[in-house]
């Protein structure tokens, strides 16, 4: 099985909010994605999707969203971004997925043979421009449900061997933070983030870093095609060089 990561799809989700106003390579951009999908991913890989699926602001204006993602092959771990503001509770939002579908919050979803997906939303860093009070809590919240995620794995008796974060959990010197402390602490073998943009893409932590791999996965820094981020071998995960 290969593992592949894309987000930051901004699907129209009903809304008049045309993508290529942030340049040309954003034009087309849902069609684009799924003739790419289609050719590289096959319908028993899974491909994890770190937030912003939609500019929906309710679940019913992001049915056609969803609807979209449920005619792509492959089955797709999807956590929530900054944009997100369609997702409601997580119940009703797992209840309005397509099957191919699977919303993580606060839990995990099982890898197979012993590995889990773990993650959470994350958030702007502190020392970040502009860091408030607010920010920091929020931080601090994040940080609370990705252990919350990882520790529901470990009690089940599974490793984690992916998290999935909106935000980037470091900047590109690779400094240490919470985010990056606590995959760490628990094994954590593939981080994929999205969130970055523009000249934000050269911005966030790549590559390996004390034994974890990170990949930027926002649609327009991967050419909008799922990129490859790992592998199945024989019952065994491990991070795509």
């Amino acid at each position: 099985m290969k593992i592949f990561g894309i987000g930051d799809l901004h699907l129209p989700g009903r809304q008049d909010k045309p993508m290529n106003v942030f340049g040309a390579q954003w034009t087309d951009h849902p069609d684009r994605i799924a003739a790419q999908w289609r050719r590289i991913v096959g319908e028993g890989d899974l491909v994890l999707m770190p937030g912003d699926l939609s500019w929906a602001m309710t679940l019913n204006e992001a049915a056609d969203d969803l609807a979209y993602l449920g005619a792509l092959p492959g089955r797709i771990v999807l956590i929530r971004g900054n944009h997100d503001y369609w997702w409601e509770g997580i119940g009703k939002v797992r209840q309005a997925l397509p099957p191919n579908v699977v919303a993580l919050q606060n839990d995990f979803v099982p890898l197979g043979e012993g590995w889990a997906i773990c993650g959470t939303r994350g958030w702007d860093l502190p020392g970040a421009e502009g860091h408030s009070e607010v920010d920091d809590r929020v931080f601090r919240r994040e940080l609370i449900r990705l252990e919350l995620s990882l520790q529901a794995a470990v009690k089940q008796g599974l490793k984690p061997f992916a998290v999935m974060l909106h935000y980037p959990p470091a900047w590109r010197s690779g400094m240490p933070t919470a985010f990056t402390q606590l995959l760490e602490k628990h094994g954590v073998q593939l981080c994929v983030y999205g969130h970055l943009h523009g000249d934000g893409i050269h911005k966030g932590i790549v590559g390996e870093h004390r034994g974890v791999t990170y990949r930027l996965v926002s649609c327009d820094a991967i050419g909008f095609a799922p990129r490859l981020v790992g592998r199945v071998v024989r019952g065994v995960p491990e991070p795509a060089k």
